[in-house]
């Protein structure tokens, strides 16, 4: 599944649905998998990167770029859709009026090869590895605590559609 618009620069326009893409960064352990959780830069809350469409990038090169950014993940995105979540995003900056906007995102498994140490984002957010269940407490998403639930019983050869 592969979601193509590109209507992250679109005026917005009531409550019209936005799509973001987002990277579901794993690394093998033990008989499983671990996925990275970062914090958001407003609330605090657990995350995973994710932001609007880059232009001219496919899905999952938008996803592994926003990783890159928010998380220094050095890895390749795979170009199946594991799963979509949706959530209300806030627009805005304090003290002015936030709007929120609802978006869906679509989720791209990212294999992490790597964690640099420095990066865009550096000193705005905390990353940590999770096992998956405790990842989706983590999370306020129902949809993405869903998608990170079903993942504990996966090795890292299934996680990736078609391996």
């Amino acid at each position: 599944m592969t979601i193509e618009a590109d209507i992250s620069a679109a005026p917005l326009q009531g409550d019209e649905l936005r799509t973001q893409y987002g990277a579901l960064c794993w690394r093998a352990a033990g008989d499983g998998i671990e996925v990275l959780l970062i914090t958001s830069r407003d609330t605090g809350r657990w995350v995973i990167p994710k932001g609007w469409p880059i232009k001219g990038l496919p899905p999952e090169a938008s996803a592994a770029r926003e990783a890159w950014e928010e998380a220094g993940v050095e890895g390749q995105a795979d170009p199946h859709c594991i799963g979509l979540y949706s959530y209300d995003k806030g627009l805005g900056v304090a003290p002015g009026p936030r709007v929120f906007v609802p978006c869906v995102v679509a989720v791209y498994p990212l294999h992490v090869e790597g964690l640099a140490q420095r990066f865009p984002e550096v000193k705005q957010r905390r990353r940590k590895w999770f096992a998956p269940r405790k990842a989706a407490r983590k999370v306020a998403e129902p949809e993405l605590r869903a998608l990170l639930a079903g993942l504990e019983d996966r090795s890292s050869a299934t996680l990736i559609p078609g391996a």
